[in-house]
C-alpha cells in the first residue's frame, strides 16, 4: 500500500540578485518521482548536495514544491487546509537533536508535541511514558535535557516523535553526531519502530546503515540514480562509484574474503563464517 507518492517533483531556491530582485537559484531536485509503501524501511543516499536532505523535508510538509507534488495518505502537502493531517501522519528527527529540544526537562520535551496536538493531559501522560520507555530513558526523565550526552538527546528527539503517534518517521542523518555506540543504539531503535510497522525513512551518509533497510534509493544532483535493495545495490561496485559513494566496511570484508555475495551485513558474514566453521567440524568428526 502506498503511504508517500511523490510526483515529478522539484524543489528551486531562489536568490536575490545584483538589483534586489528575486530570481530562479539552485534546483535541489529535479523531477523525483518515487513511492514509500506503508510499513517500508527506506534508506536515501547520496553524495553531499545531492538532494537528500531537501527531500526529507518535503516528506512532511516542511518544503512545498516548486513544482510537481507530495502526496502523503492521501493529503497534498501544498495544500495549506492539510498540512497538519500530514504532519500527524509524519514525524522528523533531525541531524542536531539541540535543534528539537525545547523544554529543559526531558519528560516536558517529550510532551511538546502532544500538548500542541491538544491531546488529553492523561493521554499525554501515557504517551510520554511509551515513548520514553521505547528509547531507554524513562529512568531520566526528570533530569535536565541540557545534561544529557548527544546521543542520549537523540533518543530524546526520537521520544517525541514517538509521542506524536505517527504512521511514519523520517530520520534526517540520525546519528551523523554521534560516537559509533550512539549510532547503534539509534538504528537499534529505528529496526524496532520499523518491526512495529511504522513507516521509517532514513537519510545517511554512513552505507552500513543503509545496508540495513530494505530499500535503498540512490540521488545525485537532485535526481533518482537508482532505487534497489541493499543487496543489488552493494553487489554493483560501478553503480556505487557512479553515486560517489563508499561500500560498506563488510561487504569490503566480504569480497575480499571472496565470500557469497548475498552476505550484506556483519551479521552475515558472522553468521554464515560460524555455520562453515560448524559444518567443517562435523565433518571432521565424521570423518
Amino acid at each position: 500500500m502506498k503511504f508517500i507518492e511523490v510526483k515529478d517533483l522539484k524543489i528551486e531556491f531562489t536568490k536575490i540578485d545584483e538589483s534586489g530582485r528575486e530570481v530562479p537559484g539552485k534546483v535541489a531536485l529535479d523531477g523525483i518521482s518515487l513511492d514509500i509503501e506503508k510499513g517500508s524501511f527506506v534508506a536515501i543516499v547520496g553524495m553531499n548536495g545531492s538532494g537528500k536532505s531537501t527531500l526529507a523535508k518535503c516528506f512532511n510538509g516542511l518544503l512545498a514544491p516548486s513544482s510537481g507534488r507530495v502526496i502523503v495518505d492521501g493529503f497534498d502537502t501544498a495544500e495549506e487546509e492539510h498540512i497538519w493531517d500530514v504532519r500527524k501522519r509524519v514525524g522528523m528527527v533531525f541531524q542536531n537533536p539541540d535543534n528539537q529540544i525545547v523544554s529543559s526537562i526531558v519528560e516536558d520535551d517529550v510532551a511538546f508535541g502532544p500538548e500542541n496536538l491538544g491531546v488529553e493531559p492523561k493521554e499525554i501522560r501515557r504517551r510520554v511514558d511509551n515513548a520514553l520507555k521505547r528509547v531507554g530513558m524513562y529512568e531520566l526523565r526528570d533530569k535536565g535535557a541540557h545534561m544529557l550526552s548527544g546521543g542520549q538527546k537523540q533518543r530524546i528527539a526520537i521520544a517525541g516523535a514517538i509521542a506524536m503517534r505517527p504512521e511514519c518517521i523520517v530520520f534526517d542523518e540520525p546519528t551523523a553526531m554521534l560516537d559509533p555506540k550512539g549510532r547503534a543504539s539509534v538504528m537499534s531503535i529505528i529496526r524496532d519502530l520499523n518491526a512495529e510497522g511504522i513507516t521509517c525513512i532514513l537519510i545517511t551518509h554512513f552505507m552500513n546503515e543503509a545496508e540495513q533497510a530494505d530499500r535503498v534509493i540512490v540521488l545525485k544532483k537532485g535526481k533518482v540514480l537508482c532505487d534497489r535493495t541493499p543487496e543489488a545495490l552493494f553487489s554493483d561496485r560501478d553503480m556505487i562509484e557512479k553515486a560517489g559513494l563508499e561500500m560498506p566496511p563488510a561487504i569490503e570484508i566480504r569480497d575480499k574474503a571472496g565470500l557469497p555475495e548475498h552476505l550484506t551485513t556483519a551479521e552475515d558474514i558472522a553468521d554464515y563464517i560460524k555455520q562453515s566453521r560448524s559444518g567443517r567440524a562435523a565433518d571432521n568428526c565424521s570423518n
